[in-house]
């Protein structure tokens, strides 16, 4: 439809009454369109003022559609949307409430975390007795598309003149999410972080900086929202005397080292622990709890020819201590060398239950290393077969 086209046009160039304007017209003509509603809503969002009224009206529209159509995917989609708006209305009992409802559709929603990183954190601080902290919102709303945007037939509403809004002034172009670039250093003092996006709008921007979490976004184009964390940070901040500053052509934050003087290996990570970028080939230390030896380990479907792996002895393997020069190394011992992301993974592996562990190792091994599954009722009932990133093809070695 040419409308909704419009539409999509001007809500990525920040034009959000015409997107609005758009969007109303092709709801006269399909007046049950979902995605319409969420596209309104968010350009009801971002105007300057925002009317978040309007907004959350066609969240929960889009909510009560996604329902009937018994859709996971569109209700969790919805029910995000709906999250925001209620977060960004300082209703953040209800915001909670409403992201569980999206979790429990999509447990793996890519903004899931860092909303609800955003939400509890507001919802913590709130003193007892807060009227926020009361749950009001129900699973579905049950609103019905209005009236007013199914098409007119009627003769005065034709002869009515339209008159043309006024000409703004277009915002400058915005740099795609994709297009994103990271950039930090640090003084004795402080750690400056530059994310390098042209066109941010100052009053649609979110930052949320805690003592070890730093948590943005804000809109970009194509009608989407840029979503960075650091969390944990590799050290902790002074939360309170830390800033941020949105220009132009970038988002920059100031944040004051606790410890002053102190050298961050990188901005991300557990302390005391190697970085990525100093990641060795030493073996993750022993866990400090061990699970009890079992007389024989259980065995689980394989189509390897050599048999079924033994994951318990792969997963002791991997936390054993370095061996002693003259031993025999076993097979596993250099399984997460050249991995960028080691200092993670292994504080991951680290912490995990025995169960957990099992499906990471038969997983990552499985698969290639292209795998990573924490769930073992799912994996060991069948061989993890490789999956490539996006773009990648995977081919055997004589290949």
């Amino acid at each position: 439809m040419e409308a909704a086209k419009r539409g999509a046009a001007a809500l990525e160039a920040g034009k959000y009454d015409d997107a609005i304007t758009e969007y109303t017209a092709a709801l006269r003509t399909l007046p049950t369109a979902v995605d319409y509603f969420l596209k309104r809503s968010t350009a009801y969002q971002r105007l300057s003022p925002p009317n978040y009224e309007a907004a959350l009206n066609d969240a929960e529209i889009a909510v009560t559609l996604a329902y009937k159509r018994a859709k996971r995917e569109l209700i969790h989609q919805t029910q995000l949307r709906r999250a925001i708006i209620l977060y960004l209305t300082e209703r953040y009992a209800d915001a909670r409430f409403v992201l569980e409802l999206a979790k429990k559709f999509d447990p793996n929603g890519k903004s899931v975390p860092i909303w609800e990183i955003k939400i509890m954190t507001k919802f913590n601080s709130l003193p007892g007795g807060d009227e926020r902290l009361v749950t009001r919102a129900t699973e579905n709303p049950g609103i019905e598309p209005s009236n007013q945007q199914q098409p007119s037939t009627t003769a005065s509403d034709t002869s009515k003149s339209v008159s043309k809004p006024t000409p703004k002034v277009s915002e400058p172009g915005r740099t795609p999410a994709s297009k994103i670039k990271k950039d930090w250093y640090q003084s004795r003092e402080s750690v400056f972080v530059s994310l390098l996006a042209k066109g941010v709008p100052k009053d649609q921007a979110v930052v949320e900086i805690q003592e070890l979490s730093v948590t943005v976004s804000f809109p970009t184009a194509a009608a989407t929202t840029y979503e960075f964390s650091l969390d944990p940070l590799w050290a902790p901040i002074d939360a309170a005397s830390s800033t941020f500053q949105v220009t132009p052509t970038k988002v920059e934050l100031v944040l004051k080292k606790k410890v002053l003087g102190k050298q961050w290996k990188c901005l991300e990570g557990i302390e005391g622990e190697a970085p990525p970028s100093a990641a060795t080939s030493e073996e993750a230390p022993e866990t400090q709890a061990r699970t009890p030896n079992i007389a024989k380990a259980p065995s689980y479907p394989t189509s390897s020819r050599h048999g079924p792996k033994d994951w318990d002895r792969v997963a002791s393997d991997l936390t054993s201590k370095p061996k002693e020069a003259g031993n025999e190394a076993s097979e596993y011992d250099d399984l997460d060398e050249g991995d960028p992301a080691n200092a993670f993974f292994k504080h991951l592996y680290k912490s995990a239950d025995p169960d957990t562990r099992r499906a990471m190792m038969k997983s990552y091994v499985e698969s290639n290393g292209t795998v990573l599954s924490t769930n073992w009722d799912e994996v060991k009932r069948k061989k993890t077969e490789t999956s490539p990133p996006d773009g990648l093809e995977a081919k055997k070695w004589d290949e």
